[in-house]
Order: structure tokens, then sequence, then C-alpha cells
């Protein structure tokens, strides 16, 4: 399914980033005709809190400085649009989906932080299909692979924590402790994970399963500069190249404070009885619950 786009983070995001959602546990949302902003028909819609608090969005941007956005509840036109096999293809049905919920038209999903998007994905989701989700995980005490249930309106939020090299721009500091280079990095938006997901893709296609260059491919599509060279061959030369330890921690830092949600909950292995934190499976029954 589309991994890229709910991809899952380690649980080392640091506990005073982490605010709970109240969104995800608020009442029923309410129709459009409650006094609330109009959806333009009478579907139930929420407004959902962006990780990023909007504080990376350009001035002449419809999220600049935007700390939340209003979508409509889930209805039969979207599972239309999941269910389109060209959009699937093409790896933008996600993108489509979001874009067929949110109210404000003049935002391209596209351009959303992928935290941001996360977010709004979890929160489709649940109006769509409720808060309940099953996902099969393999136990780490007993190894046996069992249905757990997990609760979406229980997920937490990552908001942004880190300050930008330039006020509303996504551009961030950080020194490499190996090479003690100075990287410019930003956080991925939902048109670059797409275009690296097409290239993976292509990759694969034409060399085969064992293609993958995940981890270079991330951090070429996340470093904006080096030691102030953006040059875009140069970038890719010096990630090929990046002493582990850097790619390590870099990769990390980035993991830590990327604004989004956290995935990651308690669940008690049925065979065993063991309880352990994990992160909750992304596969095709999140989004296409009958898909099994």
């Amino acid at each position: 399914m589309h991994s890229v786009m709910l991809r899952q983070y380690a649980c080392d995001m640091p506990t005073d980033a982490r605010s709970s959602n109240a969104v995800f546990t608020a009442p029923a949302p309410q129709s459009a005709n409650s006094g609330r902003p109009t959806t333009g028909d009478d579907v139930p819609y929420e407004t959902i809190p962006l990780p990023s608090k909007g504080l990376l969005y350009p001035e002449g941007s419809p999220l600049h400085g935007v700390d939340s956005v209003h979508i409509r509840s889930m209805t039969a036109r979207e599972e239309d649009i999941l269910m389109s096999p060209a959009l699937i293809k093409a790896g933008t049905a996600i993108s489509a989906l979001i874009r067929s919920c949110l109210v404000d038209k003049r935002i391209d999903p596209a351009d959303m932080i992928a935290g941001d998007r996360n977010a709004l994905v979890f929160a489709i989701r649940i109006t769509g299909y409720g808060h309940e989700y099953e996902a099969t995980v393999e136990c780490s005490e007993c190894d046996d692979k069992t249905p757990r249930t997990f609760d979406l309106s229980r997920v937490d939020v990552n908001f942004l924590d880190l300050t930008p090299v330039r006020e509303f721009e996504n551009r961030f500091e950080f020194v490499l402790p190996a090479s003690h280079r100075t990287v410019h990095f930003r956080f991925l938006t939902g048109r670059a994970e797409e275009s690296a997901q097409k290239t993976q893709q292509a990759r694969r296609k034409a060399i085969g399963p064992m293609a993958s260059q995940t981890v270079t491919d991330t951090l070429r599509d996340s470093i904006v500069s080096i030691d102030g060279v953006e040059d875009r061959q140069k970038v890719s030369d010096f990630v090929r190249s990046m002493l582990a330890r850097d790619s390590l921690a870099l990769r990390k830092h980035i993991t830590q404070h990327q604004p989004d949600i956290i995935t990651r909950q308690v669940s008690e292995c049925k065979a065993c009885g063991y309880a352990e934190e994990v992160s909750i499976p992304m596969g095709l029954s999140f989004l296409w619950p009958n898909a099994r």
C-alpha cells in the first residue's frame, strides 16, 4: 500500500514533544449547516490540527501560519477514489483522497508536509470507518502473529519543535558529528514522497527487488545544502560517500523532530498475553477495511 505516505517512525520521540490530539477524541463531527464554516453540502466535517502548526509554509500558501484545517467526513465518493486503479497505479490516491475531503480547495495536498498529510489521513479514516482498527502483529515474546485492535483516536501528535533557518521556511540546520559538515535539511512533502516512491518502483522494475536505496534516496531528498552548497549533483555525491555515523545521526535527528502523528500503542498478544508498545501496522485494511 502507500507505505511512504503512512510510514512508521521509531519510538524515540522526545517525550515533551508529544501532545494528545484532542480532535480525535472529540464528539462526532457536526454537519455543515451547524454554524461552522460550510462545506457546501450537509456532510459532517471536523477541524484537524496540523503537526507543523503551519510554520513551514511560505507566505502566499493557504497553509501559511495555519495551525488547523477543516475536513469533510469520508463518503462513498472518497471510497471511489480509493478504488481507482489509475490513481493507485500513479501513487496519487492518498493525495486525491485528502484533496476531496479538504474544505479549503486552495490547498494542494502534494505541497503539504508529510506529517500534516498523515494527520489528515488518520482523521479521514476515523470519519469513514471509525476509530477501531484491527491488524495482525507478530509478538516479540512468543513470535505468534495474532490480530490486535488499535484505537486510532488515541494517537498523539509530535508538533514542530525546531526553529527553521528562516521563518516560515521548511529548512533546518544540523552539524554532522563525524565530519563536522553543516547540513541544511527539510521535512519531505507529499510531492517529494510520491516522487521518491515512483523512482524506487522504476528502479525495482529495471534492476530488480534488490535495487532498494531507501537510505541514500531519503537523505538526498531531505538534504537541501552542505556547507552552503546547494548543487543537487554535489549533494547526491556527498550522500553516496556519507559516513555511516553522520547518516545515522542526521536520520535520527529528522525522525525525532519530524512534525507528525505518533502511531505507536501498547497492545496485548492474544496468544501469550504479553503487552508491548508496537507500531500500528499500515496494511491494506487501514484505508481499505474489506481488503483482506
